[in-house]
């Protein structure tokens, strides 16, 4: 662990914890200071002014990443008859009903992500005590409960990830890894702000976006001014 301590207080020293640093000088700092012998994750969280207790500043969705996120996402679909056939087409990595649901309550717990057809829900939602906690629930707001699976399937392949503030008030999400270009890191960065900034609940009142910085796996984290992100026009 000391040796680890000493890295991480080099990494930090890299960092002017006073400054809050653009989008790209961010990025290509967190990387600088990611320390880690495996290519880590690149994550960026966001304070926003809003008060998740209230239900209407619960924010909550889904986007899909331009650069994708480095990491392949395991699907699991809970559809029958055609739907199944459908989802097993898209690329889903488990198809399926009665059978994954009696797994999932055994234990298993082999993929990332569910989705589910609307008529399959009266069945998932007896899981909701196991996926619930996990946050694996599919939920129409991120897209995960729907007919269209192929287009579901699809996104979460491509790169989608989910967002949801937490009790704090704050947003994590990933971006990609450390291996990635930094110009794809800033352009998953900016899609992920510009969703935010387009899902900000009326009832929010001051400062929306408070704080925003950047971090990799057990790496320091690096402040980033959100004024970076606008886009000259």
């Amino acid at each position: 662990m000391a040796n680890k301590g000493k890295k991480y207080l080099e990494a930090v020293q890299l960092i002017d914890r006073t400054k809050a640093y653009s989008a790209t000088e961010a990025v290509e700092l967190a990387k600088k200071t990611s320390f880690v012998k495996f290519d880590a994750t690149v994550e960026v969280a966001f304070r926003l002014g809003v008060d998740p207790k209230k239900a209407d500043q619960q924010i909550r969705g889904a986007v899909v990443l331009p650069n994708g996120t480095g990491k392949t996402q395991r699907v699991l679909v809970f559809a029958k008859g055609e739907k199944a056939k459908e989802a097993e087409v898209a690329g889903a990595d488990y198809v399926g009903d009665a059978e994954y649901i009696n797994k999932i309550q055994q234990g298993w717990f082999e993929f990332d992500v569910i989705v589910a057809t609307p008529d399959m829900m009266g069945e998932v939602g007896k899981l909701g005590r196991v996926l619930g906690p996990k946050g694996l629930m599919p939920n129409p707001k991120t897209g995960t409960v729907t007919f269209d699976v192929t287009k579901a399937v699809n996104e979460i392949k491509a790169g989608k990830v989910e967002y949801r503030v937490d009790k704090t008030g704050i947003i994590h999400a990933p971006i990609g890894k450390v291996s990635f270009e930094d110009s794809k890191l800033v352009e998953n960065f900016a899609t992920i702000y510009d969703t935010l900034m387009k899902v900000k609940p009326a009832a929010a009142k001051g400062t929306y976006m408070k704080n925003v910085s950047v971090t990799t796996t057990m790496g320091p984290g690096v402040k980033v001014d959100p004024s970076s992100f606008v886009v000259k026009k």
